[in-house]
Order: structure tokens, then C-alpha cells, then sequence
């Protein structure tokens, strides 16, 4: 029986530390406090509290159970081996190697959570592509990239709302509007916010030459209520109706009643055709301007401390963050990570995860 204590030690060692980080006795404290709260017997007359309590719960005890279940498969483990060693019976080896290999997989996930440093990291995203310099071929590649990212929510498991898209003029779109439900769904995209760069024998040149364009994504968290956070006066909206054009109907649902909200004093302009009537389409366009709006004060407010500190940010908006190059080589490098990969194709399918969390663990190097 080969002798894995050091094996089970490391695990158990990274068990004790995400109990840590993930502060255990606190879920195990507030999971308590709302249990409480779930069975009062009022609890249900003002409906958007119970729902707050509710789906905290199921995610503090979600938590709870999560380590819980660790600890106590990883106690199994430790007991098998010592009755095995003491036995001697290699027959139960094969079980005990697949086992620390489960618990290793679960606890890097764990380790992946202690990454989400921000404090917006565990909402929902908004999230907006548009298409940049490269013509037809960069409304192509934006539409890629829309396609890529709803994939990757897929593979994760999230919910995506598609709210708005306006088309190419022949091909592609020229931005679209999603929002993307999951615990980190911000924390993930955030990640990959900025400008990304397609390099590829161009589909729409007669002479098949290589063409370079440009897609940009933005991402802000999603909260379903601002307003203690934001403060917007109607008289500084500019609120226009149209009939929506949207890229055919895996994007959305062609009504007409889209509603486009222009907030004047900003210039930001947010839009929405995918709900059934102008009133939803409007109420979720103030959602998502409510968005962008508190991710605006928070940016100023950040800038005004590192300008106090006399910090400089590690990347600008706007700055080109990854190519994919698809001819004359197949190549993903982000250019801030240095991580890279040659499946172009996996990656275009939505498999990001290890881009994500790469920049995470730069995001963590930078702040120390």
C-alpha cells in the first residue's frame, strides 16, 4: 500500500486555510441568523425581502455544505488509508488515489474564490460588445464574441439575457447587450473587459487577404435595486421608442416596443427590445443605466484616491487586453497575462475559464 500521509496532509492543510478565507463560523453564524429570519411568520408580507433572505440562505448554507462535504469526505479518505496501511491491502489504493484527486479538484475551485478580492465580485453582469475598426469584419467579430461569452455562461451553468442588438449593416452586429446570471458572474467578466483583437484571412475579401479587427467588451455589476446607490432625475433622460432590428431570432424577440434611454449628462446611452411591452423594456433599461451610472461613481471615486495616492491604474478601459489569431498560425495570448493557448477553436466555444482565472491571479500579483 504506497504511503500517501503526505498527500492527505496537504489536503487537509488546504481545507483548514479555505475554511479560513471563506470564513466557515461566519456562514455557519449567519446561516443561523437566517433560518431565523426564513420562519418568521410575517416574513412573507413584504415579498422582496423574503426573497433577499431566501436567497441568501441557499447560498450561505450552499457554502457551508460545500465544506462541510469536503471535510468530511477527506476524514474518510484519512480513515481508509489507515486501515489500509495497517492492513497493508493495496486493494483499496485505486479508491483512495480517485478520491484525493475529487478533493484536490474541489479545493483549487475553492482556492479560485479566495481570488474575487472586489467588492461587486459575486453580483451579475451587464455586459456590452461592440464592434470596432475593421469594418463588416469587426461586426462579424463582434457577433463572435457574443456567441462566445453566452457559450461560456452556458458551461458554467448561468442565465443570459440578451436585451438588445443592433445589426451590421452586412454582416454581424454592431454592439448587443446582455446581462449574465451567476454567483461571480461579474468577478469572471471583469476579467475580460477591454479590446479584443481577431487576426484571420477575412471572409468578406474577394481576394481572401489577412484582415485585423476589432471587438471591445464592457462590463459592469448588475443589481436589480439602486436606489440607495443612484439618484437619477427624468428631466436629465432623453427616452426614445423604436422597432427593434434585432440580429434574427436567436437574439431576441422582435417586438415593437424598444425603448432607447439616453442619460444626458453622461452621454450614456443603454437600450431594450427583448422584454414583451415598452413598460419592461423601459424598466429594464433603467436598470441598466442604473448600472453603468453607480460603475461610473465608483471608477470616479477609485480614481480620485489613486490620484491621491499617486497610483496609476494597471490597464486603461479601452486598452487591447487579447488576440486571437487564426491565420498564419492559430494562437489566444492575453497581453496582459502572457497566458496563451493554441485550440483557437475551443476558445471562440467559450472555454475562458483559464484566461479568467490567470488574470485574476495577475490582478491579485498587482494589488500585492
Amino acid at each position: 500500500m504506497r504511503d500517501l500521509t503526505d498527500d492527505l496532509g496537504a489536503l487537509r492543510k488546504r481545507l483548514t486555510e479555505a475554511e479560513t478565507y471563506l470564513d466557515l463560523e461566519g456562514s455557519r453564524s449567519r446561516m443561523a441568523e437566517l433560518e431565523k429570519q426564513s420562519a418568521e411568520p410575517g416574513l412573507w408580507d413584504d415579498q422582496d425581502r423574503a426573497r433577499t433572505v431566501n436567497t441568501e440562505l441557499a447560498r450561505v448554507a450552499g457554502d457551508v455544505e460545500v465544506l462541510e462535504g469536503i471535510a468530511a469526505r477527506l476524514s474518510d479518505a484519512e480513515t481508509l488509508h489507515e486501515l489500509a496501511s495497517e492492513e497493508n491491502d493495496e486493494s483499496f489504493e485505486g479508491e483512495l488515489t480517485s478520491a484525493l484527486a475529487a478533493l484536490d479538484r474541489e479545493l483549487s475551485d475553492l482556492e479560485l474564490r479566495s481570488l474575487f478580492s472586489g467588492e461587486h465580485d459575486e453580483r451579475d453582469a451587464v455586459c456590452e460588445v461592440h464592434a470596432g475598426e475593421g469594418g463588416t469584419d469587426a461586426q462579424d467579430w463582434a457577433e463572435m464574441l457574443l456567441r462566445m461569452y453566452i457559450r461560456w455562461a452556458e458551461r458554467r451553468g448561468f442565465a443570459t439575457e440578451v436585451d438588445e442588438v443592433s445589426e451590421g449593416k452586412e454582416a454581424g452586429i454592431l454592439s448587443a447587450t446582455f446581462i449574465v446570471r451567476g454567483r461571480y458572474a461579474y468577478g469572471h467578466l471583469a476579467a475580460e473587459q477591454g479590446t479584443h483583437r481577431l487576426v484571420r484571412i477575412s471572409p468578406f475579401d474577394a481576394n481572401a487577404r489577412r484582415q485585423t479587427s476589432f471587438a471591445s467588451l464592457e462590463v459592469v455589476p448588475f443589481m436589480e435595486d439602486l436606489t440607495g446607490e443612484v439618484d437619477i432625475d427624468e428631466k436629465d433622460l432623453r427616452i426614445d421608442t423604436y422597432r427593434s432590428s434585432g440580429a434574427g431570432g436567436q437574439h431576441v424577440n422582435v417586438t415593437d416596443s424598444a425603448v432607447r434611454i439616453t442619460h444626458l449628462p453622461t452621454g450614456i446611452v443603454v437600450s431594450c427590445q427583448n422584454e414583451r411591452s415598452q413598460h419592461q423594456n423601459k424598466a429594464k433599461a433603467m436598470q441598466i443605466l442604473a448600472a453603468k451610472l453607480a460603475e461610473r461613481q465608483r471608477e470616479e471615486r477609485a480614481a480620485e484616491l489613486e490620484a491621491i495616492a499617486g497610483r496609476v491604474g494597471p490597464a486603461s478601459m479601452g486598452s487591447q487586453i487579447r488576440s486571437y489569431v487564426l491565420a498564419p498560425y492559430q494562437l489566444v495570448k492575453d497581453l496582459r497575462t502572457e497566458h496563451e493557448v493554441g485550440n483557437v477553436d475551443s476558445v471562440l466555444d467559450g472555454d475562458l475559464d483559464q484566461f479568467m482565472e490567470a488574470w485574476l491571479r495577475w490582478r491579485r500579483a498587482l494589488e500585492g
